[in-house]
């Protein structure tokens, strides 16, 4: 077959740049904005900066900074919506534009404050207790001197950590390097999340192409993706390696490389232990299709037994055992009304106390149905259905575990975009969700969480912690109106009728 002239390869994409630079702009207005209302350490440095301090401490630079926020974000939405548009074959150049796209809309976010989540500042708590020697699954943070100074989040001060064995060492190891430094701990967090992110770009093309997927248009739908980049860079969320470590591991499982795999999709349990629900699936391709249920046991067995195996001797390494497992509890305990059990349970608490019941027992029960339903799907999931849509069954399952939670974060559904992305998104009802599920996520990011000065008087422009998020709520719902409704290059995109642009899938 001949190879495609330049011509022809350049026409893949019809002019990149556009949506490049505008991308690129509001990632730069997203680290701009940052320096008001990005979550800083109390202890850290940049507090006593002039620029900071007027950004942080006056109306007018808290104001701007939200504005830029805000905006930023949805630009970013809009330029992925726009570069996918612009691709007329999904062959290399897409891939090209693909990456140049991460790396353009990234690289600001390396050196914004964090954004969207202050777990980071969890993590340096966390890595001083293994530092100075104390059983983080036994202590929280709040056995610490001084801790508060560390930034992280009331719910962490008291909780146990639920990470394992190797981001405890990652942890321990930052902390050691840059003696409870913030800043400089930030920036060692963000790397070792890109070292997830440079994973999840190496390994869903070459999932997808297993799967008979365009392994230009996933990558596209998973790295250059608005949530993706702000969640794991910017937010500098664990969640990137642990996510990474597992869609390395099912490739090398996939392709026979089985060990290989189970150590590597260990090794992400080892970051977060969610992903050990990847094992039974794992058994059951290193069992083979058509395989009998004894050969199916028996293989269940080998994959258990060598990854727990695996986590074994790492808990006697750092002498902690499987402490992990008691935090698991922490994150389950909260509900929000955007997921679907967790606005049940809110709903019938409410009604409940109305009726002079126990509002708080009664929601339980809601959470606890919940989990039986994850269970419930998790095993028919397991045990039921066909070899050739194993992969896309193990979404479903891991999509299963987030949807039937009380509580759902946007890092939670970044988990799923790579793994629904590398067993095929196809350019209709399903495209579309995940353009408005984009959009919703951003949109609640941005007005969520604002580290908003608590002195700041009522007086300077009325800028308190709710206005402010009112304010930054406003703008991005907005903007993301202009999007769905108004815009004339987006609008299509989120109407019933294809974009030729993103017709081809495989």
């Amino acid at each position: 077959m001949a190879a495609p002239s330049p011509d022809s390869a350049a026409s893949e994409v019809d002019n990149a740049r556009s949506p490049l630079i505008a991308g690129f702009i509001g990632s730069m207005f997203l680290m701009f904005g940052s320096l008001g209302v990005g979550w800083l350490a109390p202890a850290s440095e940049l507090r006593r900066l002039p620029l900071f301090i007027w950004m942080r401490t006056e109306g007018v630079g808290v104001a701007l900074s939200i504005v830029l926020l805000a905006i930023g974000g949805m630009l970013l939405v809009r330029a992925w919506l726009r570069l996918g548009q612009r691709v007329r074959v999904w062959g290399p150049e897409a891939r090209k534009a693909t990456l140049q796209a991460v790396a353009a809309w990234g690289l600001p976010m390396m050196f914004s404050v964090p954004l969207f989540s202050r777990d980071v500042y969890a993590y340096i708590g966390q890595g001083r207790l293994m530092v100075e020697g104390i059983n983080p699954y036994e202590n929280g943070i709040s056995a610490l001197p001084n801790y508060f100074q560390l930034g992280a989040d009331k719910q962490w001060t008291e909780a146990p950590v639920p990470y394992g064995q190797l981001f405890l060492w990652i942890e321990q190891f930052v902390v050691w390097v840059t003696n409870v430094q913030p800043e400089a701990s930030v920036m060692l967090f963000r790397l070792v999340a890109a070292v997830g992110v440079v994973l999840c770009i190496v390994y869903v093309p070459k999932l997808a192409e297993l799967h008979g997927v365009n392994p230009h248009r996933a990558l596209w739908l998973t790295a250059a993706n608005p949530l993706f980049l702000t969640n794991f860079i910017a937010s500098v969320h664990n969640d990137a390696l642990m996510i990474g470590l597992a869609l390395a591991g099912l490739y090398y499982c996939a392709t026979r490389r089985v060990i290989l795999g189970i150590i590597l999709v260990t090794l992400s349990i080892s970051v977060k232990p969610i992903t050990v629900v990847f094992l039974p699936f794992i058994g059951l391709l290193w069992a083979g299709k058509g395989a009998s249920w004894p050969r199916r046991f028996v293989f269940w067995f080998f994959t258990a037994a060598l990854s727990l195996g695996l986590l074994y001797a790492l808990s006697l390494v750092n002498g902690f055992g499987f402490g992990w497992i008691k935090g698991l509890s922490a994150p389950g305990s909260v509900a929000i009304w955007y997921a679907p059990v967790g606005l049940i349970g809110l709903a019938v608490a409410s009604i409940s106390n109305v009726l002079g019941l126990d509002g708080g027992v009664i929601a339980k029960w809601v959470y606890d149905a919940g989990k039986v339903l994850m269970v419930a799907a998790l095993a028919w999931l397991i045990f039921r259905g066909d070899y050739d849509r194993l992969m896309r069954r193990l979404t479903l399952a891991f999509a299963a575990i987030v949807l039937l939670a009380p509580m759902i974060q946007s890092w939670y559904v970044v988990w799923l975009i790579p793994l629904f992305a590398v067993t095929g998104i196809r350019n209709d009802w399903q495209v579309k969700a995940l353009y408005f599920v984009v959009s919703f996520f951003m949109v609640y990011a941005i007005s969520d969480q604002l580290d908003v000065f608590p002195y700041l008087q009522s007086e300077d422009l009325g800028l308190a912690l709710l206005l402010a998020r009112i304010a930054a709520a406003v703008i991005a719902i907005f903007f993301a109106v202009y999007l769905i409704f108004i815009d004339p290059k987006t609008k299509s995109l989120f109407r019933n009728r294809d974009e030729p642009g993103l017709r081809p899938i495989i």
